[in-house]
C-alpha cells in the first residue's frame, strides 16, 4: 500500500483550489479538498459575486431617473427594498455553491467542510474530525482577508467587506475608509442605493496604481453622484453614541454615521495553517512564497491565489491551479503568463484596464505616444447628464505596439477584455487604426482614435 491517503490535499475551496483539485482528479490523482466557511471561496461568497449583484442592483437608480428623458412615465416614485437585494444575493450565491460542491463530487474530490491545518510537508489535520491524513502534495489555496487599519479606538464598531453584504439595516449615513478598488465600489454602489456616503482615505487621490486619466476622471463622477471626499485623513477613533457612530478624524474633523467600512487592504489567511511548523517560507505580508511554478521553499507544498499575494484575481487564481495540477498530475510543463491581464473597477461609471499605464510606459520605454480621447455618451444627449467616457490609448512610439487601453465608462470592463485579446497578440496601433469601427458605439472611438495627443521621449542619459 502507498503511505499516501492521496495524492493531492487542497486547503481553501475558493477558486483556485476547486479548479486544481478538479484538474487533478481529471488527470487520474486522487484529490481531496477542505474549506472552513463555504464552498467557493471570497469571490463565490464574499466578493466578486454578491458585490456585482449589488452593482446591478445600485445602477436602477441612474436608470429610473433618466427614464423619463426617454419617453417613460413611473407612476410612482421607485422603492428600494435592501432587504430583498440581501435575500436574493444569498440565494445565488448558496446556488453557486451549491454547483462548486456538486462539480468536486462529480470530479471524484473528496470534500471535507471543516478546516484543515498542515502538520509537516506531506501531513495534514481535519481540526473537527482530528483526522490526519498523509498526502503526497499539499496546496494551500485560502486566500486573503480583510485587515483593519489603522488600529485605532473602537475599532470593534467598523466592519469589512465580509459583513457589509448582509448588514440587518441598510446605512442611510456610510463611511468608507481607504481608496482603492474595494473602497470606490462600496462608495459607489451605496451612494446610488441612497446612502450618504463619505470617503475617508490618506492620499489625494483614489486608485492609486490605476492610470492617471482614470482615476481623475472616476474621482469626478463619484463626486458628481454624491460622494463626499476627505482626503488626507484617518479615522482616529470611533464612538457608540444614541444616533450611530461618531469618527474623529486625523484632521481634526469628525463625522456621524450609521457604518463604518474598513476597506484598506486585505493579507494573505495563512495564520494558523501550521506552515511555518512544516519549513514553509512566508514574506513579511504572511503570503507563501512560491516560484513561477507555484512551489514553496518546501518541495511537496504549493499555493495559488490571494495567498501569494502576487496577483489577487479571481482569474489569476483559477489560472495558477489549473496549470499546478497540469504540472503536477499531467505532465503540463506551462507556466502562466501574467502580461496584459484585464481587469476592472465596478464603480459606476466602470474602469476597465489592460496593460501598462503611462506613467510605468514612460519608465520602461524610450518613446511614448499617448491617443486619450473624452466625449459626452450617447445616451447622455437625451437625458442631460454630465457623465463622459475617457478612453486612454499608450503606444510604444518607437515600434508602433499597444502597450495599453484604459476606459472609463458604461461596458468598460467588456470592451478590455476583448481588447486584452489583441494586446496579446502583440496589435500594433495601426491594426486599431485598420479596424472597421461599428457604429453607434462608444467602443467605435477605440478604432477611430488617430491623432496622438501626446509624445513622451526619454533623455538616453
Amino acid at each position: 500500500m502507498s503511505e499516501f491517503e492521496t495524492d493531492l490535499f487542497v486547503i481553501g475551496a475558493g477558486s483556485g483550489g476547486v479548479r486544481a483539485a478538479r484538474i487533478a482528479a481529471g488527470h487520474g490523482a486522487k484529490a481531496m479538498i477542505a474549506e472552513e466557511f463555504r464552498i467557493g471561496g471570497t469571490c463565490v461568497i464574499r466578493g466578486c459575486v454578491p458585490k456585482k449583484l449589488y452593482v446591478y442592483a445600485s445602477r436602477f437608480a441612474d436608470d429610473f431617473a433618466d427614464a423619463a428623458a426617454f419617453g417613460w412615465r413611473l407612476p410612482q416614485k421607485p422603492e428600494f427594498d435592501w432587504r430583498k437585494l440581501v435575500a436574493a444575493k444569498e440565494a445565488e450565491i448558496s446556488r453557486l455553491s451549491g454547483i462548486y460542491e456538486a462539480n468536486l463530487r462529480k470530479a471524484g474530490v473528496e470534500v471535507f467542510e471543516e478546516r484543515a491545518e498542515v502538520l509537516g510537508p506531506n501531513e495534514v489535520r481535519l481540526t473537527r474530525s482530528g483526522r490526519d491524513v498523509r498526502t503526497r502534495h499539499i496546496l494551500v489555496a485560502t486566500g486573503g482577508a480583510p485587515v483593519f487599519q489603522p488600529a485605532i479606538p473602537g475599532l470593534e464598531h467598523a466592519i469589512s467587506s465580509n459583513e457589509i453584504f448582509d448588514l440587518a439595516t441598510f446605512p442611510k449615513r456610510l463611511v468608507v475608509v481607504g481608496g482603492g478598488y474595494i473602497a470606490v465600489e462600496f462608495a459607489s454602489v451605496f451612494a446610488r442605493l441612497g446612502a450618504k456616503v463619505t470617503q475617508v482615505f490618506r492620499a489625494d487621490n483614489v486608485l492609486r496604481g490605476f492610470d492617471e486619466a482614470m482615476r481623475d476622471g472616476l474621482r469626478d463622477a463619484m463626486a458628481h453622484a454624491g460622494v463626499e471626499f476627505r482626503t488626507g485623513a484617518l479615522p482616529t477613533a470611533i464612538e457608540k453614541t444614541a444616533d450611530g457612530l461618531l469618527i474623529t478624524l486625523s484632521d481634526g474633523g469628525t463625522i456621524e454615521a450609521d457604518q463604518i467600512l474598513i476597506a484598506t487592504g486585505r493579507k494573505p489567511h495563512t495564520q494558523g495553517l501550521g506552515l511555518e511548523k512544516a519549513g514553509v517560507a512566508l514574506d513579511k505580508a504572511g503570503a507563501v512564497k512560491v516560484d513561477a511554478r507555484g512551489g514553496s521553499n518546501v518541495a511537496s507544498i504549493h499555493a495559488v491565489g490571494d495567498v501569494t499575494n502576487h496577483i489577487n484575481l479571481t482569474p489569476i487564481a483559477i489560472r495558477e491551479g489549473h496549470l499546478l495540477a497540469d504540472r503536477l498530475f499531467g505532465g503540463g510543463a506551462q507556466e502562466v503568463d501574467y502580461n496584459f491581464i484585464p481587469t476592472a473597477v465596478f464603480t459606476t461609471p466602470e474602469i476597465g484596464t489592460v496593460g501598462l499605464t503611462e506613467a510605468e510606459a514612460r519608465e520602461k520605454f524610450r518613446c511614448v505616444d499617448i491617443y486619450q480621447t473624452s466625449f459626452r455618451p450617447m445616451k447622455a444627449t437625451l437625458t442631460g447628464g454630465a457623465e463622459r467616457v475617457i478612453m486612454k490609448i499608450i503606444v510604444d512610439g518607437d515600434s508602433d505596439r499597444v502597450l495599453g487601453v484604459h476606459v472609463l465608462g458604461e461596458d468598460s470592463g467588456e470592451m478590455v477584455q476583448l481588447l486584452a485579446i489583441s494586446l496579446k497578440l502583440g496589435a500594433k496601433k495601426a491594426d486599431f487604426d485598420a479596424t472597421m469601427a461599428l457604429h453607434p458605439s462608444a467602443a467605435e472611438e477605440l478604432v477611430t482614435l488617430r491623432n496622438r495627443t501626446a509624445r513622451y521621449i526619454r533623455d538616453a542619459a
